[in-house]
């Protein structure tokens, strides 16, 4: 299988490493190699080919899309571009790879999700954290029960980045590029997470901030801000437990700051992204008594303890790294071409994430509960 990356920021070098590294994490060999990439300066699509030994390199996403020897488009661009390109790219035949959003729209997000269907193409929106062992193994827990009926939540994702009024804004801050703001960035992810591991949602109630109404814009010049910088939810599943999302990147003191808590009847998880190697779990199951009994929060020792495939690389017992959720995405991506098997995120999931996105921002501008079911 050939591989067309179109878009070479942070997140096409972190797939690029993931399909060249996919052998030595994974003991079953998928065949795939990455066989052309395109940015829209042809001089850093060709500094970016032959350094990292990319294949052939254009500023044309259509070489790649309409070439015959390309099987998978991965898409990496702005969000505003992912639309026409999944839409170019599934027409074409080609298997696609979209980092999230889906889209900028619901409408946009269910016409790609549908089309992948007709067109039989296997399409995964980029939802790395579930590839994460202590997300796997906190969805195992949940599955089996550990934890009873799902009660309450409350995730937080936080990042600094739009703090320095000195910097130029970045193109996720410009909604003219980005379609959104946080809610999309980083919303997308923490959306995600609750929906895979709690169920979906019923309601959403957001209030969007911005702190910073003017700016250095992406050119320099004074810029008013557009885009939400961070965003606060309610929310209430179908399964009627109720919880709390936060998401900003004005957060003082964060880096990659992701971290939820998920409370049931019988139990509750913890997961820390800055506490990468473990879970926390907690079960009434365990013994009350003098001084706790056993009873408390155990850590479960996730690191690289993957089942077969996996695991074999570098070791069960070596802490895990934050691009091993990417590894696995895309090894659970390409398994489901070679066997022609269903996999989820799906481009299905994506559609549905980019649905209760919508109802957020509607939720923020009506000033009111929303519905998913008013989509």
């Amino acid at each position: 299988m050939k591989i067309g990356i179109l878009g070479f920021g942070s997140m096409g070098k972190a797939h690029a490493y993931c399909i060249q590294n996919l052998p030595y994490f994974f003991s079953d060999s998928l065949g795939a190699s990455i066989g052309a990439v395109c940015t829209k300066n042809i001089e850093n699509a060709k500094k970016a080919s032959n350094r990292y030994n990319l294949g052939f390199f254009t500023d044309n996403e259509d070489d790649i899309i309409y070439n015959d020897d390309i099987d998978i488009i991965d898409i990496c661009t702005p969000n505003i571009y992912h639309y026409q390109t999944a839409k170019k790219a599934i027409l074409a035949g080609k298997h696609v790879y979209c980092e999230k959003p889906l889209a900028v729209t619901y409408k946009e997000a269910k016409e790609l999700s549908d089309l992948a269907k007709e067109h039989n193409v296997k399409c995964m929106i980029v939802f790395n954290n579930r590839f994460l062992s202590p997300i796997l193994k906190a969805k195992e827990l949940i599955d089996e029960g550990k934890i009873g009926k799902i009660l309450s939540f409350s995730i937080k994702y936080l990042h600094s980045s739009a703090l320095d009024t000195s910097k130029n804004a970045g193109w996720k801050q410009d909604k003219d590029i980005c379609g959104g703001g946080v809610l999309f960035d980083l919303g997308s992810h923490a959306l995600d997470l609750i929906y895979y591991l709690c169920g979906k949602f019923a309601s959403v109630y957001g209030k969007s901030q911005i702190a910073y109404p003017k700016r250095k814009g992406v050119d320099g010049q004074e810029w008013q801000t557009n885009a939400d910088e961070a965003f606060y939810m309610i929310a209430t599943l179908e399964n009627g437990a109720h919880g709390t999302i936060e998401v900003s990147k004005i957060t003082t003191g964060a880096n990659d700051d992701l971290r939820f808590e998920i409370h049931g009847e019988k139990g509750s998880i913890a997961f820390d992204l800055m506490e990468l190697n473990f879970l926390d779990f907690y079960s009434v199951d365990n013994s009350d008594g003098n001084y706790g009994g056993t009873r408390g929060y155990t850590k479960i020792e996730c690191v690289n303890r993957y089942p077969s495939p996996g695991g074999v690389f570098p070791g069960i017992k070596a802490p895990i790294g934050w691009l091993r959720g990417h590894i696995g995405s895309y090894h659970a991506f390409l398994e489901s071409i070679v066997n022609n098997t269903y996999k989820s995120p799906s481009f299905d999931d994506g559609a549905y994430v980019q649905g209760v996105l919508e109802c957020a921002y509607r939720s923020d501008k009506e000033k009111r509960e929303v519905m998913i079911s008013e989509l």
